[in-house]
């Protein structure tokens, strides 16, 4: 299993110039390969990285001689990373790649596994030396590469670790449902309401004013960078708190319960209204389906997307009874079938409740079911 741990860096002024400088270089490379991957393919060529990365080698200390003084991991990588942009950009799953501008797009390098080196809180990187880390790596085993990257004034390293078999205990042998939404985050079958931080919502009047003030700024001028960058604070805090919440509440979950079922929802798609395209981002949905995905299988806990088209809000969980329209304002389910009344989010997380096979329980599990400790996982979709 590979697992990433991005660790914050704390750089001196010197080091955060030449971090800045393979970043750079790193864009410049991009988009020259870029150049040239559109040109060869307007000329009825079938372009490759590895084609291009070679071509580049052969001249690139000749036409660009300050390449010399940054480490050549820099200035490779990115041909690889085009080839996967290209890749799947061609399967459909990806736009197609475009030119990257400084202050437009986030600045990283990649560097080799053989080119560094830890040492408790401290990093040793090439033509830097060794730089200090917030804190030591917190798991065991062969690192396989590092980005580093700025966001905002600050410059991170994420490391990228092959743990093996890393799994973690579970507390619990729960088997629950969730329901997602705006006004409450998500609701569990056993009738938890799990509340969001909205921070996107709270910082949008600092962020207004700070946006603001940088449109008055000179383009170019120092002054205007400065802004920029509290500009891009801003962000970078809302990020972090959203990202403390969903990586705390996703935990939690699959080590209480062995069992999570969960709607495979169309966020893009929900994106295009743009009345509630704001508040669905601030609570990022996708990341959280995305977090239990992969997290599952740490702790032993299947992960069941069910359906998009899965009527969970329109149907009883007690008879199977399924109404034909329920409008987003209606916040109560009247079952015309047994005359059940309950909250709507109540009703849908009670129906997504996984069985055994996987499938919606359809009204078979009044209430969340809980194995007895210790007992083996279901057999589930997800489970590894």
């Amino acid at each position: 299993m590979i697992i990433s741990h991005k660790i914050t860096l704390a750089a001196t002024f010197k080091q955060r110039a030449y971090l800045a400088s393979a970043a750079g270089t790193a864009r410049f490379v991009w988009n020259w390969a870029l150049a040239r991957w559109n040109e060869l393919y307007e000329q009825g060529e079938k372009p490759r990285g590895a084609v291009l990365k070679k071509e580049f080698n052969a001249t690139k200390y000749e036409k660009f001689p300050w390449l010399g003084e940054i480490h050549r991991d820099a200035h490779s990588q990115p041909f690889a990373n085009l080839q996967k942009a290209f890749v799947a950009f061609c399967k459909g799953t990806a736009k197609r790649p475009t030119f990257k501008k400084k202050g437009k797009c986030r600045d990283a390098f990649y560097v080799a596994n053989d080119k560094l080196r830890v040492d408790g809180r401290r990093i040793r990187l090439p033509m830097v030396g060794w730089v200090r880390m917030r804190e030591g790596l917190r798991f065991d085993g062969r690192i396989m590469g590092a980005v580093i990257s700025r966001e905002a004034d600050r410059w991170f390293v994420s490391l990228q670790m092959d743990v093996g078999d890393y799994r973690r205990d579970r507390t619990r042998d729960g088997i629950i449902g969730s329901d997602l939404g705006l006004t409450t985050f998500a609701t569990v079958s056993t009738g938890e309401k799990i509340s969001a931080p909205k921070p996107i919502r709270d910082a949008l009047r600092r962020l207004r004013l700070r946006q603001r003030s940088l449109s008055r700024k000179q383009k170019g001028s120092a002054n205007r960078e400065k802004q920029r960058r509290k500009v891009a604070g801003v962000h970078l805090r809302v990020k972090n708190i959203r990202n403390d919440f969903l990586h705390k509440t996703t935990t939690r979950l699959c080590r209480e319960n062995q069992a999570i079922g969960i709607e495979s929802l169309n966020v893009k798609g929900m994106l295009r209204n743009h009345r509630l395209a704001r508040a669905i981002s601030d609570v990022a949905w996708g990341e959280f389906g995305r977090q239990l995905t992969y997290k599952g299988p740490i702790f032993g806990c299947s992960v069941v997307a069910h359906d998009q088209w899965e009527p969970s809000s329109k149907r009883c969980h007690q008879c199977g009874w399924v109404k034909t329209t329920f409008a987003l304002w209606e916040r109560v389910f009247h079952c015309e079938g047994c005359g059940l009344v309950c909250d709507r989010d109540e009703n849908a997380s009670l129906n997504l409740v996984p069985s055994a096979d996987g499938k919606l329980r359809l009204g078979r599990l009044p209430v969340a079911a809980v194995a007895e400790p210790g007992t083996k996982p279901c057999s589930l979709v997800g489970t590894n």
